[in-house]
């Protein structure tokens, strides 16, 4: 909204000053701050209001250490986070681009997703919360217009340059064509792009490429949802990962809309995209702010409100800048904590059905439980896997340049 406003007095007025709101920079560091503010300084009229609401959490007793203290705090505190990302997108963003408006859907979407879930934990007094199936449904309902979204919308291309061709007048001029594409970035190869047309292996025209890149999208969306969800177990933790993702998709996002520093790289130039830097600036500073309040010991719990939004948003971003294969290197905080899951619910079954018992590989999951039952203070799990997601976002840059 300020940027049309301020655009609209520079054309009219010649405001002074008016011309910063064209710099994507200014914006972001705009966004980032008021986002800031934001989740700092009204979460803790959030925080208050949730308490005089009473809604707490329930937690159930897992024998973990310092666990039943927690019982009563606050939980829902994703409002806290959705507040401070979408009113500075708001204000900042261009309100026109497909990427914003993708993505403030899929915020939206994923955090009603989320309430329905904590409703139905704290005022019905289901732990269970909301079925699976209904959650699974919500997912694949994203996906689908996700997926539709940057298969059909006219404003979702990429660019392809020809060889410069030489003029005596001009100097050398690159000559390039904004087309639809299903290419994506495959990372670590030299020539690093794949076609998803090329998963229908000759059977379907070039023109049902939409249906199978609406399905990874799906899967790709659910999965990382879901794995964020699951991270959301410890003070801090899904909130403070969630930072380092959003850190490194906001360079990508940099990188891959600006025509001059993805031709150097050598990386695939995506018009549009460079405003997903300003969804990506606010999205760190909820977090941060979140996490002003819900590093040890927690004064708020993010819910489901909070957490299955992050997850869905990376994803949506990832996705939008064609680097949803670099998900299981840059989330691998969340992928290695939905694998504990998925293996240890695995093998129970396995070997309650094999020997009549069912077994364990670790001793609980999702895998930060497993460090809390050898004794480690969850304070030192939280910094710790933050140091991995760190090493891990840094080896997601490098793949830019190492091929």
């Amino acid at each position: 909204m300020l940027y049309y406003l301020f655009s609209y007095l520079d054309r009219q007025f010649d405001f002074p000053g008016a011309q910063v709101f064209q710099y994507l920079s200014f914006r972001a560091l705009g966004a980032v701050v008021t986002s800031l503010i934001i989740g700092a300084v009204f979460g803790r009229r959030i925080i208050d209001y949730l308490r005089k609401l009473q809604i707490g959490e329930s937690i159930r007793d897992l024998g973990l250490e310092g666990q039943m203290q927690k019982r009563g705090t606050p939980t829902m505190g994703g409002f806290i986070i959705l507040a401070a990302l979408l009113i500075p997108v708001l204000l900042f963003a261009k309100l026109s681009n497909v990427y914003i408006v993708l993505l403030l859907v899929s915020a939206v979407w994923t955090g009603l997703i989320g309430f329905l879930d904590d409703y139905i934990k704290v005022f019905k007094k289901n732990k269970e919360g909301l079925h699976g199936r209904f959650k699974i449904v919500g997912q694949v309902g994203l996906g689908l217009i996700v997926g539709l979204t940057l298969s059909f919308n006219r404003y979702v291309k990429i660019r392809i340059y020809d060889k410069p061709v030489v003029s005596t007048n001009i100097g050398s001029v690159s000559v390039y064509e904004d087309i639809k594409s299903t290419l994506t970035t495959v990372p670590f190869l030299k020539n690093n792009e794949f076609d998803y047309s090329s998963l229908l292996f000759g059977l379907l025209p070039d023109e049902y490429t939409w249906i199978i890149y609406t399905a990874v999208c799906i899967f790709i969306i659910t999965a990382v949802s879901n794995g964020a969800n699951i991270t959301d177990g410890i003070d801090g933790l899904a909130a403070g990962s969630s930072v380092i993702i959003a850190l490194t998709l906001g360079v990508l996002a940099y990188l891959s809309g600006n025509a001059r520093f993805s031709e150097y790289l050598n990386i695939m130039y995506i018009p549009n995209s460079g405003e997903l830097v300003i969804f990506c600036a606010a999205f760190v500073g909820a977090c941060v702010g979140f996490l002003w309040y819900n590093s040890y010991p927690a004064q708020v719990f993010m819910g489901d409100t909070g957490s299955l939004m992050l997850g869905g948003v990376i994803a949506v971003v990832a996705l939008a800048i064609r680097k949803e294969l670099l998900i299981p290197l840059m989330c691998g905080i969340f992928l290695v904590e939905l694998l504990s899951v998925m293996i240890q619910v695995s093998y129970f079954r396995y070997t309650k059905k094999k020997y009549g018992e069912g077994r364990r590989i670790f001793l609980m999951s999702p895998l930060h439980h497993h460090f809390q039952k050898k004794g480690y203070h969850e304070a030192k799990i939280v910094t710790r896997f933050w140091i991995v997601g760190i090493i891990l976002a840094a080896l997601t840059l490098a793949t830019l340049k190492l091929r």
